[in-house]
């Protein structure tokens, strides 16, 4: 039986014989000629169908084993971080960038937390992600890390989880900046690192902890 390939950034399928590539589209945000070229990709190594993930990147899905590299080579793409304990990639919204209801620049956070910390080795993985306003649409609740923009600044929640343990994002910090979000994180970040050596989300940690010694011990409060 077949087994994903870590190295080539490829997840084996349900057939036990294809695989699913996806290149790096930080924020689902890309060009046309960059559309073309995955389309032309999926076509030329007759994948199975292409699919939009939850983390944004425009997956080729059924591609043979023996492909994946002509395949990569022509995308000339990042590939970023498929498995393993990383940070994952940052979902963000279109914010005051595209979007009516916009209240925050989501797409300028989001760009700069995805250059900041994806692929990042942790202990654990951790996600992250970004909305404009308090729609949510890129879900921040159900995210390790995760930003919602309001007419007063950014609402900053951790410890959120979506899966076989579902858990709430708690609220930590509101009214922040940008530069402030950036600076909670990297702290958040580094606290994450060094927390042991046990594989745990972000939330069962603070529920370990409690969440007023979490915001000690990594500096955050409530204006």
């Amino acid at each position: 039986m077949k087994s994903t390939i870590p190295e080539k950034n490829a997840i084996i399928q349900r057939d036990g014989e294809t695989y699913v590539i996806a290149p790096r589209t930080p924020g689902g945000i890309v060009d046309p000629a960059t559309l073309r070229k995955i389309a032309d990709v999926a076509e030329k190594y007759g994948a199975a169908t292409l699919k939009m993930t939850s983390e944004q990147k425009m997956a080729i899905v059924g591609l043979k084993e023996e492909d994946i590299d002509a395949a990569w080579s022509d995308l000339g793409m990042d590939a970023g971080i498929v498995t393993g304990p990383f940070v994952k990639g940052v979902k963000f919204c279109p914010g005051t960038t595209f979007c009516r209801k916009g209240q925050q620049d989501a797409v300028s956070l989001g760009m700069k937390l995805e250059a900041r910390y994806r692929g990042m080795k942790l202990p654990y993985m951790m996600k992250m992600a970004v909305s404009g306003c308090p729609s949510s649409c890129s879900e921040p609740v159900i995210k390790d890390v995760g930003v919602m923009g309001t007419a007063k600044g950014y609402i900053l929640m951790v410890g959120g989880a979506a899966g076989l343990k579902p858990r709430l994002a708690d609220v930590v910090a509101k009214g922040l900046s940008e530069e402030e979000i950036l600076a909670a994180v990297d702290r958040i970040v580094e606290f994450f690192k060094d927390y042991g050596e046990n594989r745990k989300r972000l939330g069962t940690i603070i529920d370990e902890i409690g969440l007023e010694e979490f915001k000690k011990e990594v500096g955050l409060w409530e204006k």
